[in-house]
């Protein structure tokens, strides 16, 4: 449920010898990154980053970690009007199939927009699909979600993004740049929520990771990764021209 996510980064080098750490020389390699912002890739964010007294990224609590997961569908309106953003009655189109949100729960809103993540304008592509307020103050108010997630990169096309300031306003995070939700069922999963705790950070990484049932025909199985890791053919290169380790 995550897309590819680069930042600035380097070999990080021993400070005694000033060199870099290699595989060669070292035993190992380490990576120093500069990151230019908190606010880009698959990320959550929390209200702090729009409301100063409302929890930063580093107080979330652990609550935030395994909850029911629920899938959205709009894909077909967005490939229609790529501006469509969900309104309460898609939640209610959905409930009539699925039944009733859980309350506790995740809500993510595929509308297959992750797809366009190659594109180098992504950030900046309009219109774009969102969420609408209504909507949200669906879920949140009557249904009493956790939080919920979209694919672009922003909650809303509104001038004021009317919905991710009421969110953040009241206390509830996003999550937001999530991908691959087109691979999931409408329900039947769980969720695992994954983000490093900068220190009053107003936005961060992270990884959500969809845990089906065992007959889902997509993603891979406990068996399938039992015990160690399995080698590669090709081993990690730095490439200096993309500024991050490859196989080559």
């Amino acid at each position: 449920m995550n897309g590819l996510v680069l930042t600035a980064c380097q070999p990080a080098k021993d400070p005694a010898a000033g060199e870099a750490y290699s595989y060669s020389s070292s035993g190992f390699e380490a990576t120093s990154y500069l990151l230019q912002s908190d606010q880009f890739g698959t990320q959550l964010d929390p209200p702090a980053h729009w409301a100063p007294h409302y929890p930063a990224i580093d107080e979330i609590p652990p609550t935030y970690a395994v909850r029911p997961l629920v899938v959205i569908n709009v894909a077909d309106k967005v490939a229609a009007n790529a501006g469509y953003h969900l309104q309460a009655q898609d939640v209610l189109d959905w409930e009539r199939q699925h039944g009733r949100v859980p309350a506790g729960s995740v809500v993510m809103v595929r509308s297959d927009w992750h797809k366009k993540w190659d594109d180098p304008n992504f950030a900046s592509l309009a219109p774009f699909p969102g969420v609408g307020l209504g909507a949200l103050q669906l879920l949140h108010l009557q249904r009493g979600i956790l939080f919920h997630g979209h694919e672009p990169l922003d909650t809303d096309g509104t001038p004021t993004l009317e919905g991710e300031a009421w969110l953040l306003h009241n206390g509830y995070a996003q999550a937001e740049g999530v991908a691959n939700l087109d691979q999931l069922p409408p329900t039947g999963c769980l969720i695992s929520i994954g983000f490093p705790r900068f220190a009053g950070g107003t936005g961060g990484l992270a990884r959500y990771v969809a845990i089906c049932p065992p007959n889902w025909h997509h993603g891979v199985t406990v068996a399938d990764t039992a015990g160690a890791l399995l080698q590669h053919d090709k081993p990690l290169q730095w490439d200096t021209k993309l500024g991050y380790r490859v196989r080559a």
